[in-house]
């Protein structure tokens, strides 16, 4: 299996990342991808790359939630970051408004910005998108010329929604531990995207799928989401596990 989002560079697993990867590898985990967040997590997400090069490989972006009136001075630092090219992808990017919509616009700026940067290199987008769906769509409408490929991360939309975005572009869907809680109400949506568009993620440390609900999220964990996802398509569950990781190896050229 891939875990193809999960943050096990953030201090929340300093005091134990070893250990948290050996469980990963028993579980089945083969590769794990990294997505950067900020320019502040860009050091510690290079030395887990170092540390743990045969396992994870990482991505390059500014997270919406992390865009200020400084945006442009920090897009510049990972845009010379991302210019190493050591990176599969850019990410993790997108629109989130649920916190707070001060900075819409240059969330809009920063979010197409470094759609484009993906486009020149030829590598995909990790696309964070809360409470933002029609921004995003918005934003993403406004490059259809561009050739555009990548992840909706964490998706937990509609069936419409997934009809939508595949008008957009060459896109799949990362499913996470969300799908696996009791009133997630998910499974119409799995259908509609299908095995053939699913990414399994962590987004570890967070969204822990049950019976892990609530602690600190892990790679490990993965197989629940996995369980899940066979369950609603009717499917066995290392079918599910070769054709998701089949997936991740076609997007991120693994």
């Amino acid at each position: 299996m891939i875990d193809t989002h999960t943050h096990i560079y953030l201090q929340e697993f300093d005091e134990d990342r070893r250990a948290v990867i050996d469980r990963a590898e028993k579980s089945g985990i083969t590769r794990m991808i990294l997505p950067n967040v900020d320019v502040e997590t860009v050091g510690a997400l290079r030395q887990t790359l170092n540390d743990y090069s045969s396992l994870c490989k990482g991505t390059m972006g500014l997270h919406p939630t992390s865009i200020n009136q400084d945006y442009k001075r920090d897009l510049s630092c990972i845009e010379a970051e991302l210019d190493r090219g050591e990176y599969c992808a850019v990410g993790e990017i997108g629109m989130d408004l649920y916190w707070d919509k001060t900075f819409l616009r240059e969330q809009i700026d920063a979010f197409t910005s470094q759609v484009r940067w993906s486009c020149n290199k030829k590598i995909p987008v990790i696309i964070h998108c809360r409470d933002a769906f029609d921004e995003t769509v918005a934003a993403l409408k406004s490059l259809s010329s561009l050739s555009l490929t990548g992840v909706f991360h964490s998706f937990g939309g509609t069936p419409d929604q997934v009809k939508i975005i595949r008008e957009l572009g060459d896109f799949y869907f990362g499913i996470n531990g969300v799908v696996t809680f009791k009133n997630a109400r998910l499974d119409e949506m799995i259908r509609e995207i299908g095995v053939d568009r699913v990414l399994l993620e962590t987004d570890a440390p967070y969204l822990a799928p049950v019976p892990f609900r609530g602690k600190r999220n892990e790679p490990s964990y993965i197989v629940k989401t996995a369980e899940k996802i066979a369950e609603i398509l009717g499917l066995s569950n290392q079918e599910v596990e070769e054709r998701t990781s089949r997936n991740a190896e076609i997007l991120f050229k693994l």
